[in-house]
Protein backbone atom coordinates (compact mmCIF):
# COMPACT_ATOMS: atom_id res chain seq x y z
CA UNK A 1 0.00 0.00 0.00
CA UNK A 2 0.88 3.27 -0.47
CA UNK A 3 0.69 5.05 2.91
CA UNK A 4 0.26 9.01 4.26
CA UNK A 5 1.03 9.70 7.14
CA UNK A 6 0.20 13.07 9.05
CA UNK A 7 1.17 14.38 12.73
CA UNK A 8 1.29 17.70 14.07
CA UNK A 9 4.33 16.91 16.08
CA UNK A 10 7.45 14.51 15.01
CA UNK A 11 10.82 13.45 16.70
CA UNK A 12 13.14 14.74 17.36
CA UNK A 13 10.17 16.88 19.13
CA UNK A 14 9.19 14.93 22.39
CA UNK A 15 5.33 13.79 21.79
CA UNK A 16 3.44 10.46 22.42
CA UNK A 17 2.21 11.60 19.25
CA UNK A 18 4.84 12.17 17.00
CA UNK A 19 6.44 8.88 19.14
CA UNK A 20 3.34 6.80 17.97
CA UNK A 21 3.75 8.20 14.20
CA UNK A 22 7.48 7.47 13.86
CA UNK A 23 7.11 4.00 15.10
CA UNK A 24 3.96 3.32 13.03
CA UNK A 25 5.76 4.64 9.92
CA UNK A 26 8.74 2.79 10.61
CA UNK A 27 7.35 -0.74 11.13
CA UNK A 28 4.69 -0.35 8.24
CA UNK A 29 7.69 0.37 5.98
CA UNK A 30 9.25 -2.31 7.63
CA UNK A 31 6.28 -4.62 6.50
CA UNK A 32 6.98 -3.86 2.81
CA UNK A 33 4.65 -0.58 2.59
CA UNK A 34 5.27 2.69 0.65
CA UNK A 35 5.12 5.30 3.54
CA UNK A 36 5.38 8.98 3.74
CA UNK A 37 4.73 11.18 6.52
CA UNK A 38 3.89 14.75 6.49
CA UNK A 39 4.68 16.91 9.26
CA UNK A 40 5.03 20.62 10.08
CA UNK A 41 8.50 21.80 9.98
CA UNK A 42 9.05 23.45 13.47
CA UNK A 43 11.56 26.70 13.81
CA UNK A 44 15.09 25.63 13.03
CA UNK A 45 14.40 22.67 11.77
CA UNK A 46 15.57 21.88 8.02
CA UNK A 47 13.00 21.26 5.30
CA UNK A 48 14.29 17.74 4.63
CA UNK A 49 16.85 15.47 6.42
CA UNK A 50 18.82 12.50 5.62
CA UNK A 51 17.34 9.51 7.83
CA UNK A 52 18.48 6.31 7.90
CA UNK A 53 14.46 5.06 8.06
CA UNK A 54 12.40 3.65 4.32
CA UNK A 55 10.14 5.88 5.07
CA UNK A 56 10.30 9.08 3.51
CA UNK A 57 9.88 12.29 5.82
CA UNK A 58 8.99 15.44 4.25
CA UNK A 59 8.31 18.26 7.03
CA UNK A 60 6.11 21.38 5.09
CA UNK A 61 6.58 24.79 5.93
CA UNK A 62 3.34 26.15 7.71
CA UNK A 63 1.64 29.25 6.60
CA UNK A 64 0.89 29.85 10.40
CA UNK A 65 1.52 28.27 13.53
CA UNK A 66 0.60 28.51 17.22
CA UNK A 67 2.04 25.79 19.61
CA UNK A 68 1.61 22.35 17.60
CA UNK A 69 -0.99 23.80 15.69
CA UNK A 70 -0.17 24.08 11.99
CA UNK A 71 -1.83 25.36 9.03
CA UNK A 72 -0.47 23.17 6.24
CA UNK A 73 -2.22 23.99 2.98
CA UNK A 74 -0.24 21.93 0.82
CA UNK A 75 -1.59 19.18 2.03
CA UNK A 76 -4.59 18.74 -0.13
CA UNK A 77 -2.31 18.39 -3.34
CA UNK A 78 0.51 16.66 -1.85
CA UNK A 79 -1.82 13.73 -0.25
CA UNK A 80 -3.66 13.31 -3.65
CA UNK A 81 -2.24 9.60 -5.02
CA UNK A 82 -2.26 7.76 -2.16
CA UNK A 83 -3.93 4.64 -1.41
CA UNK A 84 -4.59 5.76 2.50
CA UNK A 85 -4.39 9.30 4.33
CA UNK A 86 -3.84 8.28 7.82
CA UNK A 87 -4.57 11.51 10.44
CA UNK A 88 -3.00 11.54 13.60
CA UNK A 89 -5.75 13.50 15.33
CA UNK A 90 -5.94 16.36 17.37
CA UNK A 91 -4.29 18.54 14.29
CA UNK A 92 -5.46 21.74 14.26
CA UNK A 93 -4.52 23.48 10.76
CA UNK A 94 -3.98 20.25 8.99
CA UNK A 95 -6.53 18.10 9.85
CA UNK A 96 -9.32 20.48 8.21
CA UNK A 97 -7.39 20.29 5.62
CA UNK A 98 -7.34 16.77 5.11
CA UNK A 99 -10.86 16.79 5.65
CA UNK A 100 -11.74 19.42 2.24
CA UNK A 101 -9.54 16.46 0.69
CA UNK A 102 -12.05 13.83 1.77
CA UNK A 103 -15.20 15.33 0.38
CA UNK A 104 -13.88 16.77 -3.14
CA UNK A 105 -12.02 13.03 -3.09
CA UNK A 106 -15.92 11.37 -2.35
CA UNK A 107 -17.17 14.20 -5.17
CA UNK A 108 -15.12 12.61 -7.55
CA UNK A 109 -15.26 9.16 -6.14
CA UNK A 110 -11.65 9.03 -6.43
CA UNK A 111 -8.71 9.17 -3.67
CA UNK A 112 -6.90 7.82 -0.79
CA UNK A 113 -9.12 6.53 2.23
CA UNK A 114 -9.11 8.10 5.08
CA UNK A 115 -8.31 6.51 8.41
CA UNK A 116 -7.68 9.08 11.86
CA UNK A 117 -6.54 8.23 14.85
CA UNK A 118 -8.14 9.97 17.59
CA UNK A 119 -5.64 10.57 20.46
CA UNK A 120 -7.14 12.27 22.64
CA UNK A 121 -9.46 15.27 23.78
CA UNK A 122 -8.06 18.68 23.66
CA UNK A 123 -8.46 20.54 26.92
CA UNK A 124 -8.19 24.29 27.57
CA UNK A 125 -8.36 27.13 30.05
CA UNK A 126 -9.57 30.67 29.23
CA UNK A 127 -9.84 31.77 25.55
CA UNK A 128 -7.75 28.56 24.36
CA UNK A 129 -10.46 26.68 25.88
CA UNK A 130 -13.35 28.78 24.67
CA UNK A 131 -11.48 27.47 21.12
CA UNK A 132 -11.02 24.16 21.42
CA UNK A 133 -14.92 23.36 22.90
CA UNK A 134 -16.07 25.23 19.29
CA UNK A 135 -13.89 22.87 17.67
CA UNK A 136 -14.61 19.84 19.48
CA UNK A 137 -18.67 20.88 19.08
CA UNK A 138 -18.68 21.93 15.54
CA UNK A 139 -15.87 20.57 13.41
CA UNK A 140 -14.71 17.41 15.36
CA UNK A 141 -17.36 15.46 14.51
CA UNK A 142 -17.35 16.48 10.97
CA UNK A 143 -14.23 15.38 10.55
CA UNK A 144 -14.56 12.45 12.16
CA UNK A 145 -17.63 11.26 10.16
CA UNK A 146 -15.38 11.72 6.79
CA UNK A 147 -13.00 8.50 8.02
CA UNK A 148 -13.22 5.65 6.61
CA UNK A 149 -12.24 4.09 10.39
CA UNK A 150 -10.82 5.40 13.11
CA UNK A 151 -8.21 4.34 15.70
CA UNK A 152 -8.12 4.22 19.35
CA UNK A 153 -5.39 3.57 21.51
CA UNK A 154 -8.09 2.05 24.19
CA UNK A 155 -11.91 2.04 24.00
CA UNK A 156 -12.03 2.47 27.56
CA UNK A 157 -10.59 6.22 26.20
CA UNK A 158 -13.05 6.07 23.71
CA UNK A 159 -16.20 5.56 26.22
CA UNK A 160 -15.45 8.28 28.08
CA UNK A 161 -13.75 10.69 25.81
CA UNK A 162 -15.84 13.25 23.29
CA UNK A 163 -15.93 10.69 20.61
CA UNK A 164 -18.52 8.62 23.31
CA UNK A 165 -21.49 9.85 20.87
CA UNK A 166 -19.79 9.09 17.59
CA UNK A 167 -18.66 5.66 18.89
CA UNK A 168 -22.49 4.47 20.10
CA UNK A 169 -23.95 5.52 16.77
CA UNK A 170 -20.81 4.15 14.47
CA UNK A 171 -19.22 1.29 16.25
CA UNK A 172 -18.45 -0.30 13.12
CA UNK A 173 -15.63 2.41 12.39
CA UNK A 174 -14.21 2.36 15.65
CA UNK A 175 -10.82 -0.10 16.07
CA UNK A 176 -8.42 -0.49 18.71
CA UNK A 177 -5.12 -0.32 18.20
CA UNK A 178 -2.62 -0.36 21.45
CA UNK A 179 0.74 1.77 20.84
CA UNK A 180 3.75 -0.25 20.23
CA UNK A 181 7.23 -0.07 21.52
CA UNK A 182 10.25 -1.68 20.58
CA UNK A 183 10.58 -4.53 23.00
CA UNK A 184 14.21 -4.87 22.12
CA UNK A 185 15.30 -1.28 22.33
CA UNK A 186 13.46 -0.67 25.61
CA UNK A 187 14.57 -3.63 27.77
CA UNK A 188 15.82 -4.54 31.18
CA UNK A 189 19.49 -3.48 31.42
CA UNK A 190 21.93 -2.74 34.63
CA UNK A 191 21.85 1.32 35.86
CA UNK A 192 25.00 2.86 33.51
CA UNK A 193 27.48 4.02 36.21
CA UNK A 194 28.31 6.99 34.70
CA UNK A 195 24.93 8.15 34.42
CA UNK A 196 24.59 7.03 38.32
CA UNK A 197 27.80 9.02 39.08
CA UNK A 198 26.30 12.08 36.70
CA UNK A 199 23.12 12.72 39.25
CA UNK A 200 24.42 11.79 42.10
CA UNK A 201 21.36 9.39 42.22
CA UNK A 202 20.56 6.93 45.49
CA UNK A 203 20.66 3.42 45.41
CA UNK A 204 17.28 1.72 45.09
CA UNK A 205 15.65 5.22 45.49
CA UNK A 206 15.37 6.96 41.77
CA UNK A 207 12.21 8.17 40.72
CA UNK A 208 11.49 8.66 36.78
CA UNK A 209 9.46 10.86 35.34
CA UNK A 210 9.48 11.95 31.37
CA UNK A 211 7.61 14.08 29.49
CA UNK A 212 7.55 17.63 27.88
CA UNK A 213 7.63 21.13 29.80
CA UNK A 214 6.31 23.12 27.62
CA UNK A 215 2.62 24.57 27.52
CA UNK A 216 1.44 22.07 24.80
CA UNK A 217 1.91 19.62 27.76
CA UNK A 218 0.84 21.29 30.70
CA UNK A 219 -1.35 18.14 31.58
CA UNK A 220 1.88 16.27 32.12
CA UNK A 221 0.77 16.65 36.15
CA UNK A 222 4.97 17.37 36.64
CA UNK A 223 3.77 20.14 39.77
CA UNK A 224 1.97 16.88 41.61
CA UNK A 225 5.04 14.53 41.42
CA UNK A 226 7.47 17.87 43.13
CA UNK A 227 4.93 18.22 45.70
CA UNK A 228 4.73 14.50 46.31
CA UNK A 229 8.49 14.49 46.73
CA UNK A 230 8.01 16.20 50.47
CA UNK A 231 6.73 12.70 52.00
CA UNK A 232 8.98 10.59 49.92
CA UNK A 233 12.70 10.53 51.37
CA UNK A 234 16.16 9.74 50.80
CA UNK A 235 15.39 9.44 47.35
CA UNK A 236 15.45 11.73 43.76
CA UNK A 237 13.54 12.51 40.95
CA UNK A 238 14.92 12.37 37.44
CA UNK A 239 13.09 14.64 35.57
CA UNK A 240 13.54 13.75 31.24
CA UNK A 241 11.96 16.33 29.00
CA UNK A 242 12.49 20.32 28.32
CA UNK A 243 10.62 22.98 27.19
CA UNK A 244 8.97 26.61 28.50
CA UNK A 245 8.06 25.92 31.46
CA UNK A 246 10.94 24.18 32.39
CA UNK A 247 11.36 27.61 34.44
CA UNK A 248 8.48 27.46 36.65
CA UNK A 249 9.22 23.57 37.66
CA UNK A 250 12.44 24.74 38.84
CA UNK A 251 10.90 27.95 40.48
CA UNK A 252 8.56 25.50 41.93
CA UNK A 253 11.10 23.11 43.18
CA UNK A 254 13.44 26.22 44.61
CA UNK A 255 10.68 27.43 46.57
CA UNK A 256 10.46 23.91 47.78
CA UNK A 257 13.89 23.93 48.98
CA UNK A 258 14.13 20.48 47.05
CA UNK A 259 16.51 21.47 44.49
CA UNK A 260 19.25 18.99 44.96
CA UNK A 261 16.23 16.28 45.49
CA UNK A 262 14.55 16.90 41.69
CA UNK A 263 17.52 16.78 38.95
CA UNK A 264 16.27 18.54 35.44
CA UNK A 265 18.28 16.14 32.38
CA UNK A 266 16.45 17.88 29.65
CA UNK A 267 15.71 16.61 26.56
CA UNK A 268 17.56 13.25 25.72
CA UNK A 269 18.45 11.78 22.03
CA UNK A 270 15.69 8.90 21.45
CA UNK A 271 18.63 6.03 21.43
CA UNK A 272 19.44 7.69 25.26
CA UNK A 273 15.89 6.95 26.93
CA UNK A 274 16.00 3.20 27.55
CA UNK A 275 19.46 4.32 29.50
CA UNK A 276 17.06 6.56 31.56
CA UNK A 277 14.42 4.07 32.09
CA UNK A 278 16.93 1.94 33.57
CA UNK A 279 18.41 4.06 36.04
CA UNK A 280 14.64 4.31 37.75
CA UNK A 281 13.20 2.42 40.76
CA UNK A 282 9.83 3.37 39.69
CA UNK A 283 8.58 5.57 36.81
CA UNK A 284 5.46 8.04 37.65
CA UNK A 285 2.76 9.20 35.17
CA UNK A 286 1.24 12.16 36.61
CA UNK A 287 -1.82 13.20 34.36
CA UNK A 288 -3.85 15.97 35.27
CA UNK A 289 -6.53 15.52 32.51
CA UNK A 290 -7.75 13.38 29.61
CA UNK A 291 -5.64 15.17 27.49
CA UNK A 292 -3.55 12.17 28.49
CA UNK A 293 -5.21 9.05 26.65
CA UNK A 294 -2.57 6.14 27.13
CA UNK A 295 1.50 7.59 28.23
CA UNK A 296 3.93 6.07 25.76
CA UNK A 297 6.23 6.65 28.99
CA UNK A 298 4.54 3.60 30.82
CA UNK A 299 5.13 0.88 28.13
CA UNK A 300 8.55 2.17 27.18
CA UNK A 301 9.01 1.74 31.23
CA UNK A 302 7.40 -1.47 31.80
CA UNK A 303 9.63 -2.50 28.77
CA UNK A 304 12.28 -1.97 31.04
CA UNK A 305 10.75 -3.75 34.07
CA UNK A 306 10.37 -0.85 35.69
CA UNK A 307 6.91 -0.78 37.79
CA UNK A 308 4.59 2.14 36.95
CA UNK A 309 2.33 4.34 39.20
CA UNK A 310 -0.12 7.00 36.66
CA UNK A 311 -3.35 8.56 37.37
CA UNK A 312 -6.49 7.18 37.38
CA UNK A 313 -7.66 8.40 33.93
CA UNK A 314 -9.74 6.90 31.33
CA UNK A 315 -6.98 4.78 28.94
CA UNK A 316 -4.15 5.42 30.87
CA UNK A 317 -5.87 3.05 33.21
CA UNK A 318 -6.17 0.21 31.00
CA UNK A 319 -2.08 0.17 30.53
CA UNK A 320 -2.02 -0.11 34.50
CA UNK A 321 -2.94 -3.54 35.65
CA UNK A 322 -3.75 -3.00 39.30
CA UNK A 323 -1.64 -4.42 42.01
CA UNK A 324 0.07 -6.28 39.01
CA UNK A 325 2.59 -4.05 36.93
CA UNK A 326 1.67 -0.74 38.76
CA UNK A 327 -0.78 1.24 40.61
CA UNK A 328 -2.58 4.32 39.56
CA UNK A 329 -4.07 7.13 42.09
CA UNK A 330 -6.33 9.32 42.34
CA UNK A 331 -5.22 12.57 39.42
CA UNK A 332 -3.29 15.84 41.54
CA UNK A 333 -3.49 13.64 44.81
CA UNK A 334 -0.24 14.10 46.06
CA UNK A 335 -0.13 12.44 49.06
CA UNK A 336 -1.82 9.61 47.47
CA UNK A 337 1.15 9.58 44.51
CA UNK A 338 4.08 9.12 47.38
CA UNK A 339 2.18 6.44 49.38
CA UNK A 340 2.01 4.62 46.15
CA UNK A 341 5.93 6.03 45.19
CA UNK A 342 7.02 5.24 48.63
CA UNK A 343 5.13 1.70 48.84
CA UNK A 344 8.06 0.65 45.48
CA UNK A 345 10.91 2.30 46.66
CA UNK A 346 10.78 0.51 50.22
CA UNK A 347 9.50 -3.03 49.02
CA UNK A 348 12.39 -3.39 46.23
CA UNK A 349 11.21 -7.27 45.79
CA UNK A 350 7.75 -6.61 45.10
CA UNK A 351 8.84 -3.66 42.62
CA UNK A 352 11.08 -6.50 40.94
CA UNK A 353 7.79 -8.70 40.91
CA UNK A 354 5.94 -5.49 39.54
CA UNK A 355 8.46 -4.56 36.76
CA UNK A 356 8.47 -8.80 35.06
CA UNK A 357 4.80 -8.69 34.94
CA UNK A 358 5.22 -5.26 33.32
CA UNK A 359 7.68 -6.17 30.47
CA UNK A 360 5.72 -9.88 30.42
CA UNK A 361 2.24 -7.63 29.60
CA UNK A 362 4.39 -5.75 27.13
CA UNK A 363 5.49 -8.25 25.45
CA UNK A 364 1.73 -9.98 25.10
CA UNK A 365 0.36 -6.83 24.17
CA UNK A 366 2.52 -3.78 23.31
CA UNK A 367 5.28 -5.27 21.36
CA UNK A 368 5.61 -3.25 18.35
CA UNK A 369 6.12 -6.04 15.80
CA UNK A 370 2.33 -7.00 17.37
CA UNK A 371 1.15 -4.06 17.20
CA UNK A 372 2.40 -3.04 13.89
CA UNK A 373 0.68 -6.30 12.49
CA UNK A 374 -2.52 -5.35 13.78
CA UNK A 375 -2.22 -1.76 12.39
CA UNK A 376 -1.56 -3.12 9.03
CA UNK A 377 -5.04 -5.25 8.91
CA UNK A 378 -7.03 -1.97 9.61
CA UNK A 379 -5.48 -0.18 6.86
CA UNK A 380 -5.34 -2.98 4.06
CA UNK A 381 -9.17 -4.41 5.16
Amino acid sequence: MKIAIVSPVFPPYHSGIGTVAYTEARELARRGHDVSVFVPRRPGEKKDHAQKEKFRLFRLRPFFRYGNAAFLPQLFWKLKNFDVVHLHYPFFGGAEVVYKLKVKSEKLKVGPKLVITYHHDVVGSGWLGKLFAWHTKNLMPKILAKADKIIVSSLDYAKNSNVKNILEKNPEKFFEVPFGVDAEKFSPAPPRQDLVDKFGLFSGRTILFVGGLDRAHYFKGLEVLIRAKAEVVNAKILVVGDGDLRPYYEKMVADLNLKNQIIFAGSLPAEDLPAYYNLADVVVLPSLDQSEAFGMVLIEAAACGKPIVASNLPGVRSVVEYGVNGFTFSPGNAKELAEKINYFLDNPAAAKDFGEHGRERVLEKYDLKKVGEKLEEVLSK
